[in-house]
């Protein structure tokens, strides 16, 4: 068993909480988390860069289930110098634990008191729209404070970004108000992790075109001003995409946007999603397994119930689809998985009784299950599933 150290989403009880001694947080289904390999995957992705160009890690959703502070610091460790959330909250409580590099806001903060609170606490709100550049110069007049911001550009993604008409005409503006600082000018790529190769052809390269076209439109900006539009998929995928920084979430964790750019990085899944067998069952055949009877025994069987369910963010679309491994053999799940519990055919796994411990992603042996596995079972993606896993499950530092 590896040295586990309990960290956010531990469920821990105290004696004066229940009247119980503590529980191991091992004892139902965690999320175990390997800062080790975020940092080595950070070293890796900072190898690709230019001496010039930085790394920002981007921790939104809670470090995509990993953990935000784990993960930031890890990133931090392995040569990140900034960290990309999507909520003010997600800011300020990296703030609170004393995590002081630049921190940019990702998503749109509309109120006078988000920005306010991101003055106060020395985040970098990302500016859209004249309104918000308005917000950011009252505010930061009245506190006499300077408030660093960031505007986006929309080049082809039509989600959050000024268009480009306004751009140059905003950033002048900005440039002229007192008390706003503006440090960077970012776009976001649609279909990196999409377009079958980088040509002149492609949608990425029309929005890289349409940001050159802005980039090369504006005065020289000092040395601490960025120009930013990779993701993970445009950083693996063209350095001509890196600019000032890259803004990297997913191959962070260990894993690449496509199967077009495995690179050879070697890049370390930083997760596992474990679970106990809490009952093993021998029923003969012809018999249903869960609800609706999706699974009927064709022959005597043992069947182990898992204490990992739906609620836990193991989607019931995988319901008969997905796999456990255990002692580096793989081994069926059957029947619907429910919200807390989920069935394996256990009948070739006589080693496999109560209380034994299987893993649902991740590694085990000379296996690995990855989230992207999962994802193309249900038509998803890599990024739903990984932010999928809820907050009872404890996180488990290894």
């Amino acid at each position: 068993m590896h040295n586990v150290i309990a960290n956010q989403g531990d469920q821990h009880l105290s004696k004066n909480d229940s009247g119980l001694k503590s529980t191991d947080p091992r004892q139902r289904a965690w999320v175990e988390v390997n800062p080790a390999a975020i940092e080595a995957n950070a070293r890796k992705i900072s190898c690709l860069l230019d001496k010039n160009c930085s790394l920002m890690a981007v921790v939104k959703a809670d470090g995509y289930g990993h953990g935000a502070q784990t993960v930031a610091i890890a990133a931090l460790r392995g040569g990140a110098n900034s960290l990309g959330v999507a909520t003010l909250q997600e800011g300020i409580e990296l703030r609170k634990v004393g995590i002081d590099c630049p921190i940019l806001v990702l998503g749109n903060l509309i109120h006078d008191e988000e920005l306010s609170a991101c003055l106060d606490w020395r985040l970098m709100p990302t500016l859209s729209s004249l309104r918000e550049v308005r917000l950011c110069h009252v505010l930061s007049k009245g506190a006499s404070k300077n408030f660093l911001v960031q505007l986006k550009v929309d080049t082809g993604m039509t989600r959050l970004g000024c268009s480009l008409e306004i751009a140059q005409d905003l950033i002048k503006t900005i440039d002229e108000l007192s008390h706003i600082e503006l440090k960077g000018v970012y776009s976001h790529l649609a279909l990196a992790d999409e377009d079958q190769k980088c040509s002149s052809g492609s949608f990425t390269q029309l929005q890289k075109a349409r940001f050159d076209e802005l980039v090369h439109a504006l005065p020289k900006r000092d040395k601490d001003f960025c120009f930013h539009l990779a993701n993970s998929a445009g950083t693996l995928r063209d350095r001509g995409l890196h600019y000032d920084m890259v803004r990297v979430g997913l191959a962070l964790y260990g894993y690449s946007p496509s199967c077009e750019l495995q690179f050879d990085l070697d890049l370390q899944p930083a997760l596992a999603v474990k679970a106990r067998v809490t009952l093993v069952r021998e029923v003969p055949a012809g018999i249903g397994v869960s609800y609706g009877h999706r699974f009927t025994t064709n022959r005597p069987s043992r069947l182990a119930v898992v204490g990992i369910g739906y609620a836990d963010g193991v989607n019931r679309a995988l319901s008969g689809k997905i796999s456990a491994l255990f002692n580096g053999r793989s081994i069926p799940q059957v029947g619907a998985i429910t919200m807390d519990q989920l069935v394996l055919d256990i009948t070739d796994h006589r080693e496999l009784n109560v209380g034994s411990v299987v893993t649902l992603l991740g590694r085990d042996g000379g296996h690995l299950i990855t989230p992207k596995h999962w994802s193309d079972l249900i038509g998803s993606i890599p990024w739903e599933v990984l932010c999928g896993f809820k907050h009872r499950l404890p996180r488990l530092v290894i």
